[in-house]
């Protein structure tokens, strides 16, 4: 198993930074497929980035490439999430997700492909 649990969310003004953090428990935590998902009210969940058990290799909504940047930390089973020039837009519940497979030299653009998710941490950009 492995649980998740994010931290980090909260008000910024436009224009503005947060960064959010995921912690993981368990041994396999290295190796998995991770990911941000966001889901604003009144919409569908959505993939924000998406990152490999290496971290090698990423993958960015267009909605935030350029302004968003994904990272993991191994040693410390936890994988972050740096906002930069927030939108009123970017307001949603972000949720952390570990990929289903222990072992993983990609990442994965599907919700399915995640077994593992947190209880969501909420970012509200004002304008």
């Amino acid at each position: 198993q492995v649980q998740l649990v994010e931290s980090g969310g909260g008000l910024v003004q436009a224009g503005g930074s947060l960064r959010l953090s995921c912690a993981a428990s368990g041994r396999t935590f290295s190796s998995r497929a991770m990911a941000w998902f966001r889901q604003a009210p009144g919409k569908e969940r959505e993939l924000v980035v998406a990152i490999s058990g290496s971290g090698g290799s990423s993958h960015y909504a267009d909605s935030v490439k350029g302004r968003f940047t994904i990272s993991r930390d191994n040693a410390k089973n936890t994988v972050y999430l740096q906002m930069n020039s927030l939108k009123p837009e970017d307001t949603a519940v972000y949720y952390c997700a570990a990929g289903r497979l222990r072992y993983s030299s990609t990442y994965y653009l599907m919700d399915g492909d995640y077994d593992y998710w947190g209880k969501g941490t909420l970012v509200t950009g004002s304008s």
